[in-house]
């Protein structure tokens, strides 16, 4: 693909989760199909004829295993946030169908335990999960993805 035909791909509509801890952290995952480390938080597709809040509530429960009775809806983002795929990922991912996501971002507070949190629920999208800051949940997000993580953190006063 050309940078040209790219440009020309539309955005795949997606929702993202911010999930946090009475004590401000922020629930992060990582990555169950990579080997490095790549840490982020909920996220996924949205699906014809959902709305954003629906999508979330889906992808938190089936990425996490958290149910909606298991949180408290805080926020969404006031407009949606986009971003491109590095132009070495874009044919592979999603069968090159987008040239990168346009998400809508909402943040939940847990008001249950912790051990309401299984990644094994229905997609293993997470071998491995904890609380982190903000601030070092942005060190560790892959670099193409920093600007939303921090744009949305910074709107849900978490950095």
């Amino acid at each position: 693909m050309t940078p040209e035909d790219i440009a020309r791909l539309p955005y795949r509509p997606c929702v993202g989760v911010v999930l946090t801890h009475a004590d401000g952290r922020v629930f992060a995952g990582q990555r169950a199909d990579l080997e490095t480390p790549a840490w982020q938080m909920p996220q996924g597709g949205i699906d014809e004829g959902e709305t954003p809040l629906v999508a979330a509530y889906r992808e938190l429960r089936e990425e996490t295993g958290v149910a909606a009775g298991d949180v408290r809806l805080v926020a969404e983002t006031a407009d949606w946030h986009r971003y491109d795929l590095p132009l070495e990922v874009v044919a592979t991912r999603w069968k090159g169908k987008y040239r990168g996501q346009a998400q809508k971002w909402v943040r939940f507070d847990l008001a249950a335990p912790d051990s309401v949190i299984d990644l094994t629920h229905q997609d293993v999208e997470f071998s491995d999960w904890r609380w982190m800051t903000g601030a070092e949940l942005l060190t560790l997000i892959v670099p193409f993805k920093r600007p939303i993580y921090q744009a949305v953190l910074a709107e849900f006063g978490l950095v």
